[in-house]
């Protein structure tokens, strides 16, 4: 007994891999990586400005510097390693020197040093410098669900100064589609000025809508019934949640019919008072398996973290994606690599690569940083990933290559109808 015990031990350890298989990625899945050049799903570029101008602030509906402080996560620090070598990385340590030189051109330039074909920019509006097809716009849709007032939403300081801004960017949907004052009845409002919206940012190239709604209430969305939102809208008394559910069904249902998706900000999210347990991604479920809304597709983005491996089911949706765009920001290549896995062991077709590149702390900590980071941690954890899967004999090196030019490019030139 024993010494079938001691052979069964000498086997073990024969095969126990050594640790540096287990902790590095493949020298020729390294390579492939590298070599491809992506589509983000998912930043927000800064538009470069003249000397002189006023700076951009428009690469978010809702930015981070209208909350409170929170404690800031380790990446994200003064200081941080990797915020120090993606700077130093970034035009040899010159931002402001290489913004001079290239002019309009700089956002591009960035683009060029991350290896990166196209950005799916989340932007109030594109503007020169940010040109397509390199930069493809994808706007936000949140302030369209609150058409009365929403004071009686607000729960803490950040709310205020978000639910503000999107008043701020309500008002401006309004004028654009030429509305001044209330239409008298929902389905007016809908028609004039959700409908054609939405037309027009069709138009004006949008790939997608953006909500940022986990910001300002959970993801749970209802179905009710038309007449309750009708209620609401006439009387501006009731339920207010039932109205905003209407709204975004409709929404959803008409991005379906222009072929846009819908992409959500699902997982923790900035701010103290952020509510994570409302954001995850289980409570889209019933969007996902309405027969009404199968035309729509949704992008579930930051891949839901921490609710990642829960997400994972979400993946046999037919109209279901994710990114794992923010993760690679916030969180080390190891942790990301885990959620990685699972999703390309289970439906890797609907796994899209994004970096969420933001402009946190400028010039310190810009969309160039961010996005540096999280494009190097994004390739990395593909790279263990994928080399795991290699090791684990669940793929061929052949299927390796193909996986990591899936989640860098091809499925989302699929799901985008992209050239």
């Amino acid at each position: 007994m024993f010494r079938s015990l001691l052979v069964l031990a000498t086997f073990l350890t024969a095969c126990a891999r050594a640790p540096q298989e287990v902790e590095s990625v493949d020298p020729q899945i390294a390579a492939e990586i590298a070599s491809i050049k992506a589509i983000d799903n998912h930043a927000h570029p800064v538009r470069p400005t003249a000397a002189g101008e006023k700076p951009d602030t428009e690469y978010d509906a809702l930015p981070v510097e209208s909350l409170e402080a929170q404690s800031d996560y380790v990446r994200s620090r003064t200081g941080s390693p990797a915020l120090l070598d993606a700077h130093r990385a970034l035009f040899q340590g010159d931002k402001a020197a290489a913004a001079k030189t290239y002019g309009q051109d700089y956002a591009l330039k960035v683009l060029d040093q991350l290896n990166i074909e196209t950005m799916l920019a989340n932007r109030v509006a594109l503007g020169p410098g940010l040109p397509s097809p390199r930069f493809l716009w994808v706007p936000f849709a949140d302030a369209l669900m609150y058409p009365l007032p929403t004071d009686s939403l607000v729960q803490n300081s950040d709310q205020k100064a978000f639910f503000a801004l999107e008043a701020k960017l309500f008002a401006r949907y309004y004028a654009e589609s030429g509305v001044a004052t209330k239409p008298a009845t929902l389905d007016q409002y809908l028609d004039k000025v959700v409908r054609a919206t939405l037309e027009r940012h069709k138009q004006g190239g949008a790939v997608a809508e953006k909500f940022e709604m986990a910001y300002l209430r959970p993801l749970a969305i209802g179905n009710p019934a038309k007449s309750a939102a009708e209620k609401v809208y006439a009387t501006g008394t009731g339920d207010y949640r039932a109205l905003q559910d209407y709204i975004f069904r409709f929404i959803a249902f008409e991005c379906g019919r222009l072929g846009m998706a819908v992409h959500f900000h699902t997982g923790a999210g900035g701010g103290g008072y952020f509510n994570v347990g409302g954001s995850n991604p289980m409570l889209l479920e019933p969007l996902f398996n309405d027969p009404a809304l199968r035309k729509t597709n949704f992008v579930m983005l930051h891949g839901g973290w921490p609710f990642a491996h829960e997400e994972t089911a979400l993946l046999t949706k037919p109209n279901a994606y994710l990114d794992f765009s923010a993760q690679t920001f916030m969180n080390y290549p190891r942790d990301v690599a885990q959620n990685l896995r699972a999703w390309l062991e289970y439906v890797p077709e609907k796994v899209l690569f994004a970096t969420d590149a933001y402009a946190y702390a400028p010039p310190a900590v810009g969309w160039e940083e961010v996005g540096y980071v999280a494009n190097a941690s994004g390739r990395e954890a593909l790279g263990l990933a994928l080399t795991a899967m290699l090791r684990d004999r669940e793929i061929t090196r052949e299927r390796a290559g193909e996986l990591a030019r899936m989640v860098l490019h091809d499925n989302a030139r699929k799901l985008y109808g992209l050239k």
